[in-house]
């Protein structure tokens, strides 16, 4: 089963390559777009009555949010230490933890699904990807990284299983990361795809490493001994790939 929906302003695709019943595997998408909707009014920046737009204007305690509002903000905590401050819901001002929350709430997402029996599946927010098993024809799943100036190109095919893939660049939203040492847009890295076992910390790392400009090279290389590869393009369209990924296409 295929099935496209649009929430947290992208469009969400889920795969489902399970051999089971089409009630079943509808009752699986239903819950998993009614998880991504529930993450929507919840923490998008954009809605005046979400959860987080009130802890902005201070109508709500840390103390006081829910459970899933307290986890995304100590994960941020930790991620601005582990990063030496540049994974930062705080860069570009008031709090905005969407370069967690979009990868966290897909890899919940394909944990519901497994949880409900999907062994097999895919789940695409916009490029940030969580996939397990294989697809319908038994293969491992293929994603295509895109390249940096050139819509119609790919700059890594990368087959996946179990796993998570993230990219983060300023070819499509333009300056959306911040360097929060400068408090300027982020510099440096056109392109950064992450692949590893957590979608929320592959999107996270991502999002650092961008921000880190190409500091980041070198600090994504270490994350390799965690199971976290890498596939970089900078902005003078050089690029590096860790040992566990191709080199460029």
């Amino acid at each position: 089963m295929h099935h496209a929906e649009h929430v947290m302003g992208t469009v969400v695709s889920i795969d489902l390559a399970d051999n089971l019943p089409q009630e079943q595997l509808r009752a699986m998408v239903d819950d998993v777009c009614g998880w991504l909707h529930e993450v929507d009014r919840r923490f998008s920046t954009y809605r005046e009555d979400s959860e987080v737009s009130r802890l902005r204007r201070r109508e709500l305690n840390p103390a006081d949010c829910s459970t899933d509002m307290q986890h995304v903000l100590e994960a941020c905590a930790d991620l601005w230490r582990e990063t030496d401050g540049y994974f930062d819901a705080y860069a570009a001002g008031p709090l905005d933890p969407s370069g967690y929350v979009k990868g966290w709430s897909v890899e919940i997402a394909s944990a519901r699904l497994a949880q409900a029996g999907s062994v097999n599946h895919c789940v695409n927010a916009g490029g940030d990807i969580r996939a397990r098993g294989r697809s319908g024809t038994g293969a491992l799943w293929r994603v295509g990284i895109r390249h940096p100036w050139e819509a119609d190109k790919l700059s890594w095919v990368l087959a996946v299983s179990d796993q998570a893939v993230a990219t983060s660049g300023t070819y499509e939203r333009g300056d959306h990361v911040f360097n929060p040492r400068t408090g300027e847009p982020a510099r440096g890295l056109r392109s950064v795809t992450v692949v590893g076992p957590d979608l929320a910390l592959a999107d996270a790392y991502a999002t650092a490493a961008l921000a880190m400009g190409e500091a980041g090279i070198a600090w994504l290389a270490k994350l390799a001994a965690d199971g976290y590869d890498s596939a970089l393009v900078t902005d003078d369209g050089r690029a590096f790939s860790s040992a566990g990924l191709p080199a460029a296409v």
